[in-house]
């Protein structure tokens, strides 16, 4: 990851560097941190902006898709280095939900569909307890607005995780890649995050 960021802006002087004498505006605790500035998008537009301005660019793959291969093409095709990047560098975001079997990841998973599955008949609310079959909380048109959106998700025991997250990495060529594992139960969710690790 990049370590330092200069960028002009105006009246302030450059983002997260000292603040200067007479300096009208200035952000608290940021002056002086030198944090490295990234854009997240989940269009096209976001993979323009990153490119412009030669920052690093994250796509929220993770829920919205459609755009990713565009949006990465784009960002690489477009990008112009910066003074904090000299090359482009991506992030996608990854739903990845592991157990100890296949099954148990599937099970686990059923509590980030319901979420999607909610969102659609409009009852938003905390994640739920996994069931045994999803099928039975969902409509046909739910499941497959839900399958749609989360079509580079992963569920599974380790060796599925390991060999489907190093596919998605060939196919992106990301750089990097953001984790998300959505998992009701605070000892399962922290198990698949260590999973997950011993994966990569």
């Amino acid at each position: 990851m990049p370590k330092t960021f200069r960028r002009t802006c105006s009246n302030s002087g450059p983002i997260s560097a000292p603040a200067e004498l007479g300096q009208r505006l200035q952000a608290v605790p940021a002056a002086g941190t030198e944090v490295p500035l990234w854009i997240l998008g989940s269009s096209t537009f976001g993979a323009q902006l990153a490119a412009e301005l030669g920052l690093p660019y994250a796509f929220a793959s993770h829920f919205a898709p459609d755009m990713l291969m565009p949006a990465l093409e784009i960002y690489r095709s477009r990008f112009k280095p910066s003074e904090q990047l000299a090359a482009p560098h991506a992030m996608i975001g990854v739903n990845i939900i592991a157990a100890e079997t296949d099954a148990e990841a599937r099970r686990l998973a059923t509590s980030q569909q319901m979420s999607f599955a909610n969102i659609f008949h409009g009852s938003r609310g905390l994640t739920q307890p996994p069931i045994d079959d999803i099928e039975d909380y969902w409509t046909p048109a739910e499941k497959e607005q839900a399958a749609h959106m989360l079509a580079f998700s992963i569920y599974g025991a380790p060796e599925t995780v390991q060999s489907r997250l190093k596919e998605l990495i060939t196919q992106t060529a990301a750089d990097e890649v953001m984790i998300v594992s959505d998992v009701f139960d605070h000892d399962a969710r922290m198990r698949s995050f260590e999973i997950i690790a011993e994966s990569i």
